[in-house]
């Protein structure tokens, strides 16, 4: 890139981050200041909007960059991403949205400590929600560097270390002054540019084929280098049985992840009412399923203009598919059109970026200071002061993610979010599912749950090829791989079932009945809800 073409992509960012600071400067002004307004935004959100919201929370850099550029890489393995995303909702929609929105309050401990014994049960949910939400942050601050490397037109370490310091920087201003109601505004202005921006590449890529779906998918067959075999099962995950598994592995976690993420169940609390919630979640279905459809068209499209060569060129991980594809369709490199349409996607993605660290942060710090610091603090200290902690642990998070982000920086965002959902699959979903369905589940039993699925997915991952023993590893020289997975959902989440079930059949505790049927008809009717 040019220093001109360099200058309009900078502005583009530059316009976006300044509206985004307004929003979140004036919407300081606005607040009171209590635990309602900065967790959940007073919970004054319509269904649309926080649908909006949820959506724009959901469609990450891993979305936008690293789903297109797996199928540009792999062809229909890559789609496995775009198929598990989505199927995920169905799992949020009909066994979490309405009963979180009735159980708890702010975090997913809520819902949990309800009949349980508060401490041991806060403690347990919320380091595992801080765990998910900085493995999550890690994929962003990735897709940031990648971003910016290719906008700088050189893969600088410098470059890459100062734009994810950057993005560290700003997320923790954005939830520090303006806390849940900024985060939601600046999520939905978010989702409208990227929907906008992915509906005119996906037109513009069905333009250049006049409509054809089947003569773009020959071409990019043809232009991979593998013929046939890149439209069918098996490129990337069907080379010996390892790799099968594998392919479960990452189906499992990316299926049941979504229903266990902190910053999408803290979504559900930014609406007054479970019906609304559960709206909100009918309006993200259909604004995600129709953005993962075009991710497809972005992903094929981006194999067969720009080559997976000159992808792979670009980024290894092939985090840059669809920035190379604006740049084409604009008339390639050199071209007004080709400049200006690359500078509109890259200042999309980089705005995709920084909405969702905001967001995750914002579930990261409410966990540290509503689960953690409250279980924890000294007997007659002020509740207010929660939100003060919450505000240093933004910047504690977001330390702790810039120099991970750095560690990972060449590994693509949609695998780096898979173990963040393997994670959440693992720890959250079976400790949330247990509380809200089995009449005899114990305090024991839910603490077991969240370590039992928490300390085995994360040692997997870091006895995995992911950490060493390949090339692609992020300590290629050393080599202490144990487990041969990349993803370790397939062993972790039954696991994290297994401990919860073990823990409540071994434990003397008797079931309080009474705050189990309390549970049941609050979340089933909402009656005494927050």
């Amino acid at each position: 890139m040019t220093g001109d073409h360099q200058t309009l992509a900078l502005l583009l960012f530059s316009t976006f981050v300044a509206v985004t600071l307004g929003i979140t400067t004036w919407v300081s002004r606005q607040r009171h200041g209590s635990a309602e307004e900065f967790y959940a935004g007073g919970r004054l959100f319509s269904p649309m909007e926080n649908g909006f919201a949820i959506a724009g929370d959901y469609m990450s850099a891993a979305s936008f960059l690293g789903i297109s550029g797996v199928i540009a890489l792999y062809g229909y393995d890559g789609m496995l991403y775009s198929v598990g995303f989505l199927v995920a909702w169905l799992v949020v929609l009909f066994l979490v949205a309405e009963l979180v929105r009735n159980c708890g309050r702010f975090t997913l401990a809520d819902v949990v400590a309800a009949r349980m014994s508060e401490r041991p049960v806060r403690i347990a949910a919320g380091t595992s929600s801080v765990t998910v939400s900085v493995m999550y942050l890690v994929a962003q601050m990735v897709g940031a560097g990648s971003l910016v490397a290719l906008l700088l037109g050189g893969t600088t370490e410098t470059a890459r270390t100062w734009t994810v310091i950057g993005v560290g920087a700003l997320m923790v201003i954005y939830v520090s002054l303006g806390g849940m109601r900024a985060t939601t505004w600046i999520q939905i202005v978010k989702a409208v540019l990227l929907l906008g921006g992915t509906v005119a590449l996906t037109a513009l890529v069905l333009v250049r084929f006049h409509g054809d779906l089947d003569r773009l998918l020959r071409t990019a067959a043809e232009r991979s280098g593998h013929g046939e075999a890149f439209l069918a099962p098996g490129l990337a995950y069907g080379g010996d049985w390892t790799s099968r598994f594998d392919f479960i592995s990452l189906g499992l976690a990316l299926v049941l992840g979504t229903a266990g993420l902190p910053h999408i169940l803290s979504r559900f609390y930014t609406v007054p009412t479970a019906r609304a919630a559960r709206r909100s979640v009918v309006w993200s279905i259909g604004l995600i399923g129709g953005f993962y459809l075009m991710t497809i068209v972005l992903g094929f499209g981006a194999a067969a203009l720009v080559g997976p060569d000159a992808v792979r060129a670009s980024n290894a991980a092939g985090n840059t598919a669809v920035p190379l594809l604006a740049l084409d369709l604009g008339g390639g490199a050199g071209s007004t059109g080709g400049t200006v349409l690359f500078a509109v996607v890259a200042a999309v993605a980089f705005a995709t970026i920084l909405a969702v660290v905001a967001g995750v942060t914002l579930a990261s710090s409410a966990s540290v200071a509503h689960d953690l610091y409250a279980s924890l603090r000294r007997r007659g200290a002020k509740p207010r002061s929660e939100v003060a902690v919450a505000r240093v642990a933004a910047v504690g998070i977001g330390a702790v993610a810039i120099a991970l982000g750095l560690l990972a920086r060449d590994l693509n965002v949609a695998f780096l979010v898979g173990l963040a959902f393997a994670v959440a699959a693992s720890a959250n979903l079976p400790v949330l599912l247990y509380s809200l369905f089995w009449r005899g589940f114990t305090t024991r039993g839910a603490v077991w749950a969240v370590y039992g699925g928490l300390v085995p997915a994360v040692a997997l991952v870091l006895l995995s090829p992911v950490v060493s023993g390949s090339p692609q590893s992020l300590f290629p020289d050393a080599d202490f791989q144990f487990f041969p997975l990349q993803n370790p959902g397939l062993v972790s989440i039954p696991l994290g079932f297994l401990a919860g079930w073990i823990g409540t059949v071994t434990s003397p505790e008797v079931p309080d009945a009474g705050k189990h049927a309390e549970t049941e008809v609050r979340s089933l009717t909402g009656a005494g809800a927050v």
